[in-house]
């Protein structure tokens, strides 16, 4: 690591840790190290960390609440810049909506609950997502019918030269857990459009979808939430429970009981325990359906 980037981070007083442990820093609770991990204390820090990162040639991912990812063994030689810190919304309104502009560090069920407070209607599916602003709108995330292009209109980021831009409306290329943010540019913030609603309904909407989430998910155990993208005509669970793999281990990584969908850390599971996991239930699913199941989670790497 450059350590004029270091003093850099340093004379600012930016908090980073070095050969800093990821297995803390994600729902799975696997992977190993970064050499560099940065936690900037706002959107203003942040563009200025990535803008440094970028000038100085240091390969970066960011990483909010680590919920859709899975971390290699060995970790990985990029630097990791968290949003953790970046947690503020602010709401305006315009005719008949209102708009919250939240920071990509803001927990979704956060912002839900913003939105509720507020009586604002829109936001109810993603009450208990298990991530942040920033990664919902990377992948488009949803439930329940629901999905983030459903309402966000504005996106503040800094592409891959560290210049700041907005991205309005379709340009976001929103598609199946799918953005044009996958995979690059450090995404800022996103302006939500909402409604006002009767903030009883809200609730009770929010509180419905939790409790489907509890009775249905293993949120008991360390996961990355849902595997694999959902298969054209089919449901990827369903496919996995038919071909009898509920409960299927390897290693610590185990096939959730309550939903195939799921894979768990059942104990001190390591990355290679999921991949190949993983890898089986392809084959298995491949074989007896013909349907290929494409992972949703992200993997990372050297």
């Amino acid at each position: 690591m450059d350590l004029t980037f270091t003093e850099a981070l340093s004379s600012e007083d930016i908090k980073f840790f070095r050969g800093y442990s990821l297995k803390q820093s994600n729902t799975f609770k696997i992977g190993g190290a970064t050499p560099l991990a940065i936690f900037p204390k706002n959107k203003e820090e942040a563009v200025f960390v990535i803008r440094g990162l970028i000038e100085q040639g240091i390969p970066y991912l960011t990483l909010g609440n680590g919920s859709n990812v899975l971390i290699a063994d060995d970790g990985t030689e990029k630097t990791i810049v968290f949003t953790s810190e970046l947690t503020q919304i602010t709401a305006h309104e315009e005719e008949s909506y209102v708009y919250l502009t939240a920071d990509s560090g803001v927990k979704l069920t956060s912002l839900a609950k913003a939105a509720a407070d507020q009586s604002l209607t829109g936001l109810e599916f993603a009450y208990g997502i298990p991530g942040t602003v920033g990664g919902a709108v990377m992948m488009n995330a949803g439930a329940y019918g629901g999905e983030i292009s459903d309402v966000v209109t504005e996106t503040l980021y800094v592409d891959e030269t560290g210049d700041i831009q907005i991205c309005r409306g379709n340009a976001h290329q929103f598609g199946y857990r799918r953005s044009i943010f996958t995979d690059k540019d450090f995404i800022a913030a996103s302006v939500f459009r909402l409604k006002k609603g009767n903030q009883e309904e809200i609730e009770q909407k929010m509180a419905d979808y939790m409790n489907r989430r509890r009775e249905k998910q293993p949120l008991e155990y360390p996961s990355a939430g849902s595997v694999f993208k959902r298969p054209e005509g089919h449901f990827a669970g369903a496919l996995i429970e038919e071909c009898g793999l509920k409960g299927c281990r390897i290693g610590g990584a185990m096939v959730s009981e309550k939903h195939a969908g799921f894979i768990v850390n059942a104990g001190n599971a390591t990355c290679r325990d999921v991949r190949e996991l993983i890898a089986k239930i392809q084959k298995t699913v491949k074989e007896r359906f013909g349907v290929t199941l494409e992972p949703e989670i992200r993997f990372i790497d050297s």
